[in-house]
């Protein structure tokens, strides 16, 4: 069956609102909700352990490569995940225990199964020519999501309570899940022995030149952007913004920033190309971290110097994102697209977890304002690998190819 290009970026923006929305709520509503409760700064820190799923999720995506349908995949993860979220209505965030763990590494690891799916699907059904344009709708709608679980859902916690705010992201994820239910399914491939989607896809990377380097690169490009990301909100909430305040920087100032980003990213490097996307618009990507180091260094700054820094920050992450996500994809085989696709994410969540793990005993020690500080020069390793990534750009299997769904 042939997709229309309006189609597909129709497909595109459900999907990774789907797919953003859960990660908002590990990532954005939980440190958050933890801080207000009296979690310490470590503890949160510690949060970023919850990443591991994402990190090592390409051990178990062989399974969505091979066994069923990919949407099939995609739409009875989302109804689990609405499940997960309504246990947190009747967990205690005061007191740790082991069901707390259990309820966040349960979402985490659906949460990244979910993601998995998606990406395949989304690699499937677009050509490399598309996934400039694509990746800025697949940015804004991820970041909506973000958006909304971050933003909105936090900004009515103080009124209506955290039990409302997990209950209402339950119905959420069964709501897209309806949705998927109504999507094309694509020409699934598979291969001739299922041993083969456990051990190719791992082959076909390691062979290509310069091999290490590229992989590298994948690692190290976002290492400053996700260093940062764990301490922004529990600087918010010290800096004595309340939950509508946090609320109003994500979800109106952090929404509309975001969104123009990642257009403007999707745009540029459509024309322009990924490699020259990934130079300049991963460039502003680190220059941004800088306005929260300002920020957090001049307190006179106010709450209005937090609203700059954050919309700064969220319109260069659209634009650095647009570009970087383009480029996984060009480098994946359409016939491998979960498990290659699932290995790159995971190499570059691997740099959010353990920068993340240490951030909290980092601020406590270094300050906001010299951390902040400190996660711009984390993001520069990445360019000396640069020419190393082109290499695979310029080689990528099927680069020309043209997919029809």
């Amino acid at each position: 069956m042939l997709i229309t290009l309006r189609h597909k970026m129709t497909l595109v923006a459900v999907l990774y609102f789907s797919e953003g929305f859960p990660f908002g709520t590990v990532w954005d509503v939980l440190p958050v909700y933890f801080r207000f409760s009296g979690v310490s700064l470590e503890a949160i820190g510690l949060l970023s352990l919850a990443g591991l799923p994402w990190t090592f999720k390409f051990l178990w995506s062989p399974l969505v490569d091979y066994f069923g349908r990919i949407r099939d995949w995609i739409w009875s993860v989302q109804f689990l995940l609405a499940a997960s979220l309504v246990s947190f209505a009747f967990v205690d965030p005061a007191g740790p225990s082991v069901w707390l763990w259990v309820a966040i590494l349960g979402i985490a690891t659906l949460s990244a199964t979910q993601d998995i799916a998606i990406d395949a699907y989304t690699i499937r059904i677009l050509s490399r020519e598309q996934m400039g344009f694509a990746n800025g709708v697949r940015v804004s709608a991820y970041r909506a999501a973000l958006i909304v679980s971050g933003g909105a859902l936090v900004a009515v916690a103080g009124w209506l309570g955290w039990n409302f705010v997990f209950l209402t992201s339950a119905g959420v994820m069964a709501a897209c899940g309806v949705l998927v239910l109504g999507m094309p399914r694509t020409g699934d491939v598979r291969n001739d022995h299922p041993s083969d989607v456990f051990w190719k896809p791992f082959v076909d990377f390691l062979a290509r030149p310069k091999a290490v380097r590229a992989l590298l690169f994948v690692l190290l490009f976002k290492l400053g952007d996700m260093a940062m990301g764990p301490m922004v909100r529990p600087f918010w909430v010290d800096r004595g913004l309340s939950t509508s305040e946090i609320g109003l920087i994500t979800g109106t100032v952090g929404l509309l920033a975001a969104v123009a980003g990642a257009l403007v990213g999707g745009a540029y490097t459509s024309r322009k190309g990924i490699f020259r996307g990934l130079w300049v618009l991963g460039l502003w990507q680190a220059v941004s971290n800088l306005g929260y180091a300002a920020v957090a260094r001049f307190p006179e700054s106010g709450h209005w110097g937090v609203y700059g820094a954050s919309m700064v920050e969220s319109f260069c992450g659209g634009l650095g994102t647009a570009s970087f996500l383009a480029y996984l994809m060009a480098v994946c085989r359409k016939d491998m697209a979960a498990t290659q696709y699932a290995l790159l994410t995971a190499l570059f969540g691997l740099a959010r977890t353990v920068s993340g793990v240490s951030s909290g005993w980092a601020t406590v020690h270094l300050g906001y304002a010299s951390y902040f500080g400190f996660t711009f020069f984390l993001a520069l390793p990445a360019y000396l690998l640069l020419p190393s990534a082109k290499t695979w750009l310029d080689r990528a299997p099927g680069a020309s190819e043209e997919h029809q769904a």
